[in-house]
């Protein structure tokens, strides 16, 4: 067995929530192998517990945990109303800090629990006077400060329908996806924080309403604190210092288990973006058993994760109020030019228990030579990091620079679930470049091509068995055609996610890249990240993609694109070094045919490299089929990388590597 890079404290996992579960569940001394098993074998017993264990507050109580248990289709604790928000407000004191509002200054501000409440029973009476009500659609145009949480909040108390996206999105990319929706009442900034530039988006905000046909109003924040526009708008204008200061009584509308809480969207670069709807309990019991359980947050902890508001981590952030935790919001980038280190200096300032951020930014804060341990992070205990595989490279390095006792939490899991399939907890082993041991609750397995279990082997990523959070439905999908094509076409009543991994006899799960962009050379199969994980190590280069791309003669065109560091030139012997690098560190089958200079990675808003999108550019798709730019970070690769695939289509036919 291979030897773990870490093992878990043995005082910190006594003192855990997680051990405090298991001792209320019937289950005191069992490990986490045994607590997981019997999460996965008795549905009913666990979630049960989870409920319980959190005492949630229903209005009316449950019937049965689990009334059917098919996929797609899963009916849990019928009977049971309550809501969302009631929960995420209720367990601080008034004098509490709820809030801890950051941006890329180091400037701050605190946000009381009281304080919050009031402001969202007053954002929720102004909606509620704006004619929303159960059901309605409330959307935010807003970036990562209190605002978009007391937005939230306020929909959600109502029964409302909730959906947000950053401001770095275009008006039209943000249309896209509001306007499926029919919302009632835009909330949007007047501008956000980015790397030293205030970026106005008081334009942008009435572009965005124009194209909202169904609004009744728009509420606008003076966050950036620019002159408010005297162009009118297509419906009521209401401040909003007038929509949070009125003194109102909260009082949180009752609503089904399975009653929408938000509507999160897919990323959209290949079409119009899907609308995933997830209800209030199911978020609810994830998400305290994600926060609580595995991240440990309670009472006296805080969080700091790196996040914008489209990507689903807003909304673990947004839930880190259900655990009576401090939730940090932080507006800036994660590392501007003017101080790289500022989150760090934020997480020590504000005494943060829990990390988190992505593997790009562990990487690049290594590859520049910041070190974190300049300032006092003796607070931090747990460093969450998802969005992609973390390369095993990295453990190392967070351990010398972070601390040697901190637990480094490799996480996956997706907007589809709104939380994890698989991570750390406190009483689990850390191995480098794995993740410790699949979530609780989720039956998760490897599917080989015949559909059977493996261990030990490369499958695909499915879940057996239902989890609370699995999605509602998709909006405007009627008879459910595209939600079950979505993720149970391949095996009727599993549910596939679309990544390669595998599970190890030692109960971990290594993260191999998404399945339809995988690496498959002659039969030997090998995820992108394997290889992105060895060039990326290289100090020569910042980032690169890998591709698999099957051509019309069936040949097999593997070419490795590089963005190079400043002052690099990509000459013969950078090219021997890549290839070295991969040879050893990966595959030897699968050195690229050629190594290309680019200027640039493409990237979903939420950080993922464009894989399947390139894919199919390079293979000659139009890019109006194959892209939505509004959904790219730097739309204009997407005509490069065109370019790239129009000029190998034109050269003569060869095959194997080109050395």
């Amino acid at each position: 067995m291979t030897v773990p890079f870490a093992t878990p404290d043995p005082q910190t996992v006594a003192d855990s929530n997680l051990t405090d579960f298991a001792r209320h569940a019937g289950m005191d001394g069992a490990d986490y192998a045994t607590l997981h098993r019997w999460s996965v074998t008795d549905l009913e017993g666990f979630w049960g517990a989870v409920w319980e264990y959190f005492d949630i507050d229903a209005d009316t109580p449950y019937e049965q945990v689990l009334a059917e248990e098919t996929m797609p289709g899963a009916r849990w604790f019928t009977g049971a109303t309550l809501n969302y928000a009631h929960h995420a407000l209720r367990n601080l004191a008034d004098d509490a800090v709820a809030v801890i509002a950051l941006d890329e200054t180091g400037s701050c501000y605190e946000v009381t629990a009281g304080r919050l409440r009031s402001q969202v029973a007053s954002v929720a009476a102004t909606l509620r006077d704006l004619g929303v009500g159960k059901g309605d659609r409330v959307v935010g145009y807003l970036p990562n400060t209190p605002h978009a949480i007391v937005a939230f909040l306020a929909a959600a108390s109502l029964g409302a329908v909730w959906s947000v996206c950053g401001q770095d999105y275009a008006p039209k990319a943000a249309a896209d996806r509001f306007a499926q929706l029919q919302p009632t009442v835009l909330i949007a900034a007047d501008g956000y924080l980015f790397n030293g530039t205030t970026h106005d988006r008081r334009d942008a905000t009435r572009e965005l309403a124009l194209a909202l046909p169904t609004l009744k109003a728009t509420l606008l924040v003076d966050h950036a604190g620019l002159p408010r526009p005297a162009q009118p708008y297509p419906s009521l204008v209401v401040p909003w210092e007038d929509a949070a200061t009125r003194t109102e009584r909260l009082a949180c509308t009752p609503v089904e288990f399975d009653h929408p809480l938000w509507v999160v969207f897919s990323s959209g670069t290949t079409g119009l973006p899907k609308g995933i709807v997830h209800s209030h309990g199911g978020v609810l019991l994830e998400h305290l058993k994600t926060l609580g359980l595995h991240s440990d947050l309670g009472p006296g902890d805080r969080l700091l994760w790196y996040t914008t508001t489209h990507w689903m981590m807003w909304n673990l952030v947004a839930s880190t109020l259900l655990t009576g935790a401090t939730t940090c919001t932080y507006d800036g980038s994660p590392a501007p030019l003017a101080e790289p280190d500022v989150l760090w200096k934020l997480a020590a300032r504000h005494q943060v228990t829990v990390f988190g951020t992505s593997p790009q930014y562990l990487l690049g804060m290594a590859k520049f030579g910041v070190d974190p341990a300049v300032h006092d992070l003796s607070s931090i205990r747990v460093v969450g990091c998802t969005g992609s595989a973390l390369p095993a490279s990295a453990y190392p390095w967070v351990r010398d620079h972070v601390g040697e006792r901190v637990l480094l939490a490799s996480i996956s899991g997706g907007t589809d679930v709104v939380s994890g399939f698989a991570g750390s907890a406190p009483n689990t082993p850390v191995w480098a470049g794995e993740l410790s041991a699949p979530h609780l609750g989720v039956a998760l397995a490897a599917y080989d091509t015949e559909g059977r279990p493996v261990v030990d082997r490369v499958g695909e990523l499915v879940v057996t068995r239902p989890m609370p959070s699995m999605p509602l439905y998709f909006w405007n999908d009627p008879d459910g055609t595209r939600y079950r094509d979505a993720y149970f076409s391949s095996y009727p009543g599993v549910w596939r996610h679309g990544d390669w991994i595998t599970l190890t006899s030692h109960g971990s799960v290594i993260v191999h890249g998404r399945s339809d962009s995988t690496l498959n050379r002659n039969g030997v199969r090998l995820g992108s990240a394997d290889i992105h994980d060895v060039v990326e190590r290289l100090p020569e280069i910042t980032e690169a993609l890998v591709i698999g791309a099957e051509e019309p003669d069936g040949g097999y065109w593997m070419p490795l694109f590089v963005v190079l560091a400043a002052g690099v030139a990509l000459d013969d012997a950078l090219r021997e070094k890549i290839r070295e690098a991969i040879r050893s560190g990966a595959s030897p089958r699968h050195v690229p045919d050629e190594i290309l200079e680019v200027p640039g990675i493409p990237h979903t808003r939420t950080g993922k490299k464009l894989e399947v999108p390139v894919k199919r550019l390079l293979q000659g798709a139009p890019i109006e089929q194959v892209v939505n730019r509004g959904a790219v970070d730097a739309p204009d690769l997407i005509d490069h990388y065109a370019r790239l695939g129009a000029e190998h289509r034109q050269r003569p036919v060869t095959h194997g590597p080109r050395r």
